[in-house]
C-alpha cells in the first residue's frame, strides 16, 4: 500500500518545500527573516534554515560563580518570567511529570525525518533507544514516546485546491497511527498549511484527534497566507490568535469527548515565527509546548533555544534535533545531558 502511494505522491504536480542552507549571512543574534530553497519531489527533505554564523565566544553567557552557556542561566529565566504560572493539571496530563521523545518526518519519504528514514522496526528500535537515554539521564521524568506525523505538507505548487499543501491520505495517517498504538506511543498530527487556514484544515482531523494518544503540532514556518509566498521562499508566521484557535479547538474535543488534556507543540526558531506571544491563552484541557524548531551547531541552538524560547515564555518548552543537518559540519549531536542543563528544562524532545 506504502509503495502504491508513494508513486501517488511522486506523480502529482506538487512539490513539498523544505528549510537549507541560505547563503546570506549577517553577525547578529538569531535572524528573523530568511528564504528557503524549494525542494524538486513531492515528499522532500524537511530541514530548518541555520542562523548566521558568529564567534561561538558570543554564546557564552558568564554569571558571577558559575560559567553558563545560553540558555542555561537559572537567573535569565527567572528575569524572563519562568517558571511560568498556568493552569492545575487535569488529570491524565503528561507534562509536567513526563517527557516526551518523539520521532519526527512522513513515511513518504525518507528525507523528512526519522519516521521515514527507516523501516517501520528499525525506526520503533531507535525511538526505544532515545527514550532509554532521556530516562537514563533524567529518571526524575517518566519517558513517554510519540510518532510526529506531517499529515498535511507544505508544497512549492499549489496543486488542486490551489492552497500549496497536501494533506496525507487518511492510509497513511491510520497506517502511522497504527505503528504508535503497536509501540505504545502518542501520535502527534502535524499541520503546514501552505495558504490554507489552520480553521479550514483542523476540523478535517477530529476523527482522529478525539482519540486519547492522539495530539497536534502547528508549523508557523509554514503558515504563508498572508505574504502570499510560496513555501520554500519565505518563513511564514502564526499569531497568538492562531495558536489560540488551535487550543481552543482541542479544548472543545476535550469537553465533547470527556478526554485526557491534549498537547499542542508550537515549533518556533524565528522572532516574527510567533507574535504577541502574551496574548496566548492557557487552558487547562491543553498543553502548549513551543518547540526550538532550528538546525546547526550546538552553540547556535543554544542561542535560537534562548532567544525565542526561553525569552518568550508561554508554558512547556520543546527542542528539536537533526540526526544529519545538526552534524553536517562535523559538529556532535546535542545529548540528554547537554539538554537537560538548559533553564527551563525541554519536556518535548523531537527527532528528525
Amino acid at each position: 500500500m506504502i509503495l502504491s502511494l508513494l508513486t501517488l505522491v511522486l506523480a502529482l504536480p506538487f512539490t513539498l518545500t523544505g528549510c537549507s542552507e541560505s547563503g546570506n549571512t549577517r553577525a547578529s543574534a538569531p535572524r528573523d527573516e530568511g528564504v528557503q530553497s524549494q525542494i524538486t519531489s513531492s515528499v522532500e527533505e524537511h530541514a530548518h534554515i541555520p542562523l548566521p554564523n558568529r564567534s561561538s565566544a558570543a554564546a557564552a553567557v558568564t554569571g558571577p560563580k558559575v560559567k553558563y552557556l545560553a540558555g542555561e542561566s537559572p537567573e535569565f529565566a527567572r528575569q524572563k518570567g519562568w517558571p511560568v504560572k498556568y493552569p492545575e493539571p487535569l488529570a491524565g496530563s503528561i507534562l509536567p511529570e513526563k517527557r516526551i521523545v518523539a520521532y519526527y518526518g512522513n513515511p513518504l519519504s525518507r528525507k523528512m525525518g526519522a519516521l521515514g528514514e527507516y523501516r517501520k522496526e528499525d525506526m520503533l528500535l531507535r525511538l526505544k533507544r532515545e527514550a532509554s537515554r532521556w530516562e537514563a539521564a533524567d529518571p526524575s521524568h517518566p519517558v513517554q514516546m510519540a510518532l510526529h506525523l506531517i499529515a498535511v505538507v507544505a508544497q512549492g505548487s499549489p496543486g488542486k485546491a490551489g492552497k500549496y499543501r497536501m494533506v496525507m491520505p487518511d492510509t497513511v495517517v491510520k497506517q502511522v497511527y497504527g505503528w504508535a498504538r503497536e509501540a505504545n506511543a502518542l501520535l502527534f498530527i502535524d499541520i503546514q498549511t501552505g495558504h490554507d487556514d489552520i480553521r479550514t484544515v483542523l476540523p478535517h482531523f477530529e476523527q482522529l484527534l478525539r482519540n486519547p494518544d492522539v495530539h497536534l503540532g502547528i508549523d508557523p514556518e509554514f503558515n504563508l497566507i498572508k505574504s502570499k509566498a510560496k513555501p520554500g521562499k519565505k518563513i511564514g508566521s502564526y499569531d497568538a490568535s492562531d495558536v489560540n484557535y488551535a487550543s481552543g479547538y482541542l479544548a472543545e474535543l476535550v469537553k465533547k469527548y470527556r478526554l485526557p488534556p491534549k498537547v499542542l507543540v508550537v515549533h518556533r526558531f524565528t522572532r516574527n515565527g510567533l507574535t504577541n506571544y502574551r496574548s496566548i491563552t492557557l487552558r487547562p484541557e491543553v498543553q502548549t509546548v513551543i518547540n526550538m524548531d532550528g538546525w546547526g551547531a550546538p552553540w547556535l541552538k543554544r542561542d535560537t533555544y534562548k532567544a525565542y524560547v526561553v525569552s518568550e515564555p508561554v508554558q512547556f518548552t520543546g527542542f528539536k534535533l537533526f540526526y544529519h543537518n545538526d552534524t553536517k559540519k562535523s559538529d556532535a549531536l546535542l545529548a540528554p545531558r547537554d539538554l537537560l542543563k538548559l533553564n527551563p528544562q525541554p519536556l518535548y524532545i523531537q527527532y528528525q
